[in-house]
């Protein structure tokens, strides 16, 4: 059976229990509301407009904060991998950082860019830019001196010989960089949002949880799951798999 029937067999099953669930009262509307509740509060919300623009809102701020973490993620990384007194000390730092979470930082963003586009891009950036960096790091640190050792005996030196050989040896890690940061900045955005003035998924969510809209939370909470689901088994999974194979590193 292909994985795709089976995801649709169990999640078929799953809504079918949750319904059930919903039908003999398990648990109170309030608390879990039934599928159909889900689907028209969705439904009401792509009617008006409401949740279109809300997707259009994240997806700029994703986009516009996830290019700059790869940009500056590569750079730093690139740095860190080749610079040991860079590595010693800003590498430290870096690694020190890249455990605070991304939601952390608002209050202080919030400070500096106010409470707007600004504060939530530069969570974005924040989310991003950490696992990237250390990604890029790794992968030109773990280049096969096989590699370097014959590159050097055919006279390839200096830029040379990072530009042909230690680049592209290490776009399997660049790949698995990207697909990461793209993980982390999609959680940072809805966190962000959750304390924006909107529009965003993350503050229709907020929005929704404060007027007791349950159904619109969990239909919220879906479209966040599924847009990350989608991006991630459809663009960066097909990448780095084609990456993976045409370097040789997966049959």
């Amino acid at each position: 059976m292909k994985p795709t029937v089976k995801r649709l067999i169990f999640f078929a099953v799953l809504i079918v229990f949750w319904e059930l669930g919903s039908r003999f009262e398990l648990w109170h509307e309030t608390i879990l509301p039934s599928p159909f509740s889900v689907y028209d509060s969705l439904m009401a919300g792509f009617a008006d407009m409401t949740l279109v623009y809300d997707l259009m809102a994240s997806f700029r701020r994703l986009l516009i904060g996830l290019a700059v973490a790869i940009l500056i993620g590569t750079s730093v990384g690139i740095l860190l991998a080749r610079s040991k007194t860079a590595d010693e000390t800003l590498g430290t730092l870096v690694l020190a950082l890249q455990s605070v979470p991304s939601i952390v930082w608002l209050p202080l963003a919030m400070m500096w860019f106010g409470l707007g586009e600004g504060s939530i891009i530069f969570v974005v950036i924040l989310g991003g830019t950490f696992v990237m960096i250390l990604n890029v790091r790794t992968g030109i640190k773990n280049v096969d001196p096989l590699f370097i050792k014959a590159a050097r005996t055919m006279g390839s030196n200096g830029l040379d010989l990072f530009i042909k050989v230690i680049i592209p040896a290490s776009v399997p890690y660049f790949v698995t960089g990207a697909r990461l940061a793209w993980a982390f900045a999609w959680r940072a955005l809805m966190a962000g949002e959750l304390l924006s003035s909107g529009p965003g998924l993350g503050y229709t969510l907020r929005y929704a949880s404060d007027f007791g809209n349950m159904s619109l939370v969990i239909g919220v909470m879906i479209i966040i799951g599924v847009v990350g689901a989608v991006v991630d088994l459809m663009i960066f999974q097909r990448i780095e798999k084609n990456v993976l194979k045409r370097w040789g590193l997966e049959t």
